[in-house]
């Protein structure tokens, strides 16, 4: 187990990916308030605080826990040219021994979606997995119907590797999921398959 406050910062051509602060909170909520529309069909139910000073306060503290205790990498994406907040992306579920796996779940704000934004932070958030911390595999997993995220993780080296039935609660329901992959070092190639 890691000791003390670690930070983490993963650059990419565009963005800084860095855990969330408590001065981010003006801009996470009036980011989530105006993309929920585009980003409720694909999350799991918002509680009826999820917007609150409050509700965002705690996600603060189990960001640098799970940071701290190698649990977890939860990361904003952060405009460099003008420090806009774009979205989030978080490599979860961190499995050591045997394993050497995790899995990396994100979301994107509705204005800068479809600008490449997440491939970017996508291809820089499994680089850090694999390079500095010598993980294995990272999984991901989307709804069969959502083209965009099945897309990105594509064109960022996951295979497609098949269906879990009933996977996480979205919008309120039981749903199947799509299962992706990426492996250090994959010799798989291209798949078709989905």
């Amino acid at each position: 187990m890691l000791r003390g406050r670690r930070k983490i910062r993963v650059e990419t051509e565009r963005m800084t990916l860095r855990a969330p602060l408590h001065s981010d909170y003006r801009q996470w909520a009036a980011l989530r308030r105006e993309s929920a529309d585009f980003l409720k069909p694909w999350e799991p139910t918002w509680s009826p605080d999820h917007l609150t000073r409050k509700s965002f306060t705690n996600r603060v503290y189990w960001a640098q826990r799970s940071i701290n205790n190698g649990s977890a990498v939860p990361l904003f994406l952060i405009r460099r040219d003008d420090h806009a907040l774009l979205g989030a992306i978080t490599l979860d579920n961190i499995r050591r021994g045997p394993a050497q796996a995790g899995t990396c779940g994100y979301w994107i704000g509705q204005p800068f979606a479809r600008a490449g934004y997440m491939r970017e932070a996508l291809t820089a958030m499994v680089h850090y997995a694999f390079a500095t911390l010598d993980l294995s595999r990272v999984e991901s997993a989307c709804l069969p119907e959502n083209m965009a995220s099945r897309g990105v993780l594509e064109k960022c080296g996951y295979k497609y590797e098949g269906v879990a039935q009933s996977y996480l609660q979205i919008d309120g329901r039981w749903r199947t999921h799509v299962l992706y992959a990426n492996l250090h070092g994959d010799r798989r190639g291209k798949s078709d398959a989905g």
